[in-house]
């Protein structure tokens, strides 16, 4: 037979598109041509393929070989093709029963000896191959990530010769088995931090209704240890959710830690805006899509640049970034809790006699973060020094994280029973109906419309911060004093607009 036709999945965002490999002997001069949008690393497999064939002792053609990479309109990357390729060639050329690929998919590198080498994105691949009702076949290496996959029957090979062997009925490849992911694992516990009662009450409430927090104070004074220990304080995520998380690291090519454990992301202030929506030529997840069902902190906000803090603006809203270019707009999911930390002035000793800058450059700093990046922020908490009596005394440790989460645990459990949704997420019509108001709690809004310059936006995110500490109260409705706390969580915020 000189035709023959292999399965295996391409990368787009964390999608695994179906690529059909297409290969055809003809007669004529030798040579091996690849078409189908193929990138420079697919051309190069050709290669990588010959040498394999070769070197596992195969018959490499001497006939016109031509490969297809199908659909011809989506771009291929990478070396993920080597074994579709390989096995399309033996197969087309009689080295391998042909009737035997069909229920398979391929996924992997090849060396130059035939080993299998691991690719990125196996386990959205596998999670793809199982819906279509195939089996996939991968690296080793890649086999037990690829196995998160519950519904998938994935195959773990160390060389060509060992699938050729699996197809061929002489020595079947095992089953990669499920292994259960890991307990949600605490991190760093909320005992560390002593004192600092605002802060560690505006962290709660941020955990409980998903909101995005804003830290403010000297130098030294917890921000960052604050910000650590959130993640601590959240639910261990659902198995859907560690799933959608994981095929994010997956194409990223980043080992995860925990399964259950809420990402946390802490970029340097120097990263670029690719670095941090995600891009390039090949476009790759940034640091808002590896913090997606975590949280993404950005320590000394004001050090970002003001257009790399710019394009959070859109995600924060939608919970998604489209990285477009030229051949394909990729989507990648980015719905991720926002906390950050800044000092009150460029020295960050504002009020005290060090201070020496003036009201010109603290100016000029707090106008590095402009009024709708400061408005989509729902908690503005400063985290002031500690005095020295506090300091010196002896050491009581705080309530521990294991405390927090089992409040944090119930407020969203009262959030998802009465609106199948966090507060953060509650859309203007759906807040009207679980936050009614009476008279006097709509004059004191007003009064704190006008005196703030409260938009729309700000409006409803106080109203859902106050739902918020009801809900961890138990209350069914806001009342006034919860009204009245989660506005002054927003006269920070409005005092620190430019």
């Amino acid at each position: 037979m000189s035709l023959a036709l292999v399965h295996t999945r391409a990368r787009s965002g964390i999608a695994a598109p179906a690529v059909a490999v297409e290969v055809h002997l003809s007669n004529g001069l030798p040579s091996l041509n690849i078409v189908g949008l193929p990138e420079t690393a697919v051309k190069e497999s050709k290669d990588r393929v010959r040498s394999a064939l070769l070197n596992a002792h195969f018959e490499f053609p001497r006939r016109r070989i031509t490969v297809n990479l199908a659909p011809a309109d989506l771009p291929k990357e990478g070396g993920r093709f080597d074994l579709a390729i390989a096995l399309g060639i033996l197969a087309a050329s009689g080295q391998l029963p042909a009737d035997a690929l069909g229920s398979h998919e391929f996924l992997g590198e090849l060396s130059l000896s035939g080993e299998l080498r691991p690719v990125e994105g196996a386990l959205p691949a596998a999670l793809a191959a199982a819906a279509a009702g195939r089996s996939l076949v991968v690296a080793l290496a890649n086999a037990e990530e690829a196995a998160l996959a519950r519904s998938a029957m994935v195959h773990g090979a160390d060389h060509l010769l060992s699938v050729c062997a699996h197809l061929r009925g002489l020595a079947p490849l095992a089953q990669q088995p499920f292994t259960p992911p890991d307990n949600h694992s605490d991190g760093p516990d909320l005992a560390d931090v002593i004192g600092q009662h605002q802060a560690r009450r505006a962290l709660e409430i941020a955990a409980a209704g998903g909101h995005n927090l804003l830290l403010s104070g000297p130098p030294g004074t917890g921000k960052t240890m604050l910000a650590s220990r959130l993640p601590g304080i959240l639910p261990p995520l659902a198995e859907a959710d560690a799933i959608e998380v994981a095929a994010i690291y997956s194409v990223a090519g980043i080992a995860r830690g925990s399964f259950h454990t809420r990402p946390f992301r802490a970029p340097h202030h120097s990263a670029s805006a690719a670095a941090l929506v995600g891009g390039g030529g090949t476009p790759r997840p940034g640091e808002i899509s590896l913090a997606h069902r975590g949280v993404l902190f950005l320590d000394e906000l004001p050090e970002f640049p003001r257009k790399v803090l710019e394009v959070l603006r859109e995600p924060l809203e939608s919970g998604r970034i489209a990285i477009a270019r030229v051949q394909a707009r990729i989507e990648f999911p980015a719905r991720f809790q926002l906390v950050a930390a800044m000092n009150p002035c460029p020295c960050g000793y504002l009020g005290e006699t060090r201070c020496r800058c003036s009201p010109d450059q603290i100016a000029r700093y707090r106008g590095r973060l402009s009024g709708p990046l400061l408005d989509r922020f729902d908690l503005l908490v400063t985290v002031p020094r500690m005095a020295r009596n506090e300091l010196t005394a002896d050491v009581v440790s705080g309530e521990s994280s294991a405390a927090v989460r089992a409040r944090v645990l119930a407020a969203r459990q009262h959030q998802l029973e009465r609106q199948g949704a966090l507060n953060s997420g509650l859309a203007p019509a759906a807040l009207a109906l679980h936050c009614p108001l009476d008279d006097a709690q709509r004059k004191l809004l007003d009064t704190a419309i006008e005196r703030l310059g409260l938009s729309a936006r700000a409006y409803h995110r106080l109203l859902r911060v106050a739902r918020t500490i009801a809900d961890l109260d138990a209350c069914p409705h806001p009342q006034t004093r919860h009204l009245t706390e989660a506005i002054g969580y927003r006269v920070g915020i409005a005092a620190s607009a430019p």
